[in-house]
């Protein structure tokens, strides 16, 4: 099955690898990020001392490198022990047989938030463990709804509301009313994503359709065609976090942007608000898109059956809101529970970020995620910019992505 690897997803050339295979009673871990998280520092140490003959050791590699490393091991016959990935990428390398199934239970699956165990489901299983999850909510800028004659304590609630809001921002201020991001970059995907899981929308279905041709997804599409004249002028010159920095500056009257953006905003003078994001025609219930990171265990690294051990224990409830708390600024929380209940009743504008879950919808699982990214990306840009009609667009990009599901 290693045939069916894509060179998209190696992403960079095996010639000249120089790692060795993990030892039998070792697990490498390949670590994203520049450090070590200080709650993962402590359990690792936990776990180590538990475990004499199976120690971990994690590799800390920078965001831009790690999935590519691990890959690549992976590929050359020499893979770690376990490496944290993006799980937009776990069909991938399960159809190339790069990595072992970690089902979960029942018990497991019912403690996370609803639809999270799909974001790591292929083919009726489980193939990584979730570490970090991420949903989005609205942020809007009340002072610019006061000078535009908006009510600053009423946000959109639908999106017809939010384009009418933006328009409105546009005409009546120098600011521009909606902060639309179609950079040639990952997140130009998700942001797009947050649109077609607020109206039911779908990529792909269950039985491995794709289903983007749909008039959910178009809505979404004319949607973003009717924002962007009120939104910041050049969208594709942006991506999400310059396009927050715009937002910080105070030069944009709304906003789609993760939990950071609220931390950010506390050193600002900018009266703002945040809420759920605003829902499209044909949506069931509060949405948004969840993506999630999650640990993949490596096959043939002799260490297989302790690595998805570690992998659940790393991931534990109680050490998994410890990482939350003190990690990485963003991160959704993964599982209910009451330590999620005390947050957000010390801050509310946690909620939105919550509510959103229930009937969201993960990152579509191809077997060449660049390929999805690359096609949607287009379509989004096309239409942002004029080039094509969104129905044009949209049965562009369905036909596109048959060949990389």
């Amino acid at each position: 099955m290693k045939t069916l690897f894509r060179t998209s997803l190696i992403g960079v050339a095996l010639a000249g690898t120089t790692a060795l295979p993990a030892l039998a009673d070792e697990i490498s871990w390949i670590y994203c990020g520049d450090r070590i998280d200080p709650a993962h520092e402590k359990y690792i140490a936990e776990w180590n001392e538990a475990n004499p003959d199976f120690n971990v050791v994690p590799e800390v590699v920078g965001w831009a490198q790690c999935q590519d490393k691990a890959t690549t091991l992976a590929a050359a016959g020499s893979p770690a022990g376990i490496a944290y990935v993006g799980s937009r990428t776990l069909k991938e390398f399960a159809l190339s047989d790069l990595i072992v199934e970690v089902p979960m239970t029942d018990d497991e699956k019912a403690a996370y938030y609803p639809n999270i165990v799909e974001t790591v489901t292929f083919d009726g299983t489980q193939w990584g463990v979730p570490i970090a999850f991420s949903t989005k909510a609205l942020y809007w800028n009340k002072d610019i709804f006061r000078e535009a004659g908006l009510d600053p304590e009423q946000p959109p609630k639908t999106w017809e509301e939010e384009i009418e809001f933006a328009k409105t921002i546009t005409e009546n201020t120098d600011k521009a009313g909606y902060g639309l991001s179609a950079k040639t970059f990952d997140n130009t995907m998700h942001q797009f994503l947050h649109w077609v899981y607020t109206n039911n929308g779908q990529v792909i279905d269950d039985e491995n359709n794709i289903v983007l041709d749909s008039p959910e997804v178009l809505a979404a599409l004319q949607a973003y065609k009717d924002i962007t004249p009120y939104s910041v002028e050049g969208a594709t010159a942006y991506e999400q976090n310059e396009m927050r920095a715009i937002f910080l500056d105070g030069q944009v009257g709304m906003l789609q942007a993760a939990v950071s953006t609220a931390f950010l905003l506390k050193d600002t003078d900018i009266d703002w608000g945040v809420t759920d994001l605003p829902l499209g025609p044909d949506a069931q219930g509060k949405g948004t898109l969840l993506i999630t990171d999650s640990l993949a265990v490596f096959k043939d690294s002799g260490v297989e059956e302790k690595a998805v051990e570690f992998a659940k224990f790393i991931t534990q409830p109680h050490i998994q809101e410890e990482y939350e708390a003190g990690g990485l600024a963003g991160l959704t929380p993964l599982r209910p529970s009451a330590a999620v209940d005390e947050m957000v009743a010390a801050d509310a504008y946690w909620q939105p970020y919550i509510d959103g879950i229930e009937f969201g919808g993960p990152e579509p699982l191809f077997t060449d995620y660049r390929g999805l990214q690359n096609v949607m990306i287009e379509m989004v840009q096309s239409v942002v910019t004029g080039s094509a009609e969104p129905q044009e667009a949209l049965t562009k990009a369905a036909e596109a992505l048959e060949e990389y599901k």
